[in-house]
């Protein structure tokens, strides 16, 4: 598989991001100060328990995943359901965010169309 090197910096940028929202989340979750500002009304959904945990420990894990460079399908998977929610959220929600999220969904849409070879298994039809 050849991908152009636009694929590997759109993919640090989101693993960045991804890690970076997955880090404040815990400093949120353990009560200490964000060094990343968080929407009062995400926070107000999540709640400060184990939901709130789960979602950051997938921005974590996927994010690394990116950035390593390795299991990058997984990463981009696993992330994905969270790009989607985070961008309902912000289109119904909290608005004020909506074109960096939209910008960030328009990221992962390119990394999976860059290697959608990866995913061809999952659309085969088996009995």
């Amino acid at each position: 598989m050849h991908v152009r090197p636009v694929f590997h910096f759109v993919r640090y940028a989101v693993g960045l991001i991804f890690t970076a929202a997955g880090i404040n989340g815990f400093f949120v979750f353990w009560g200490l100060e964000s060094f990343l500002p968080e929407s009062p009304e995400a926070l107000e959904l999540l709640g400060t328990g184990y939901l709130l945990f789960m979602e950051k420990a997938v921005e974590l894990v996927g994010g690394l995943l990116l950035l390593w460079g390795r299991f990058i399908p997984l990463g981009l998977a696993a992330l994905f359901p969270l790009t989607v929610n985070i961008a309902a959220f912000h289109l119904f929600r909290d608005s004020q965010l909506l074109m960096p999220v939209l910008g960030l969904f328009a990221a992962h849409l390119y990394l999976l169309w860059s290697i959608r070879d990866r995913y061809r298994f999952l659309l085969t039809y088996r009995l």
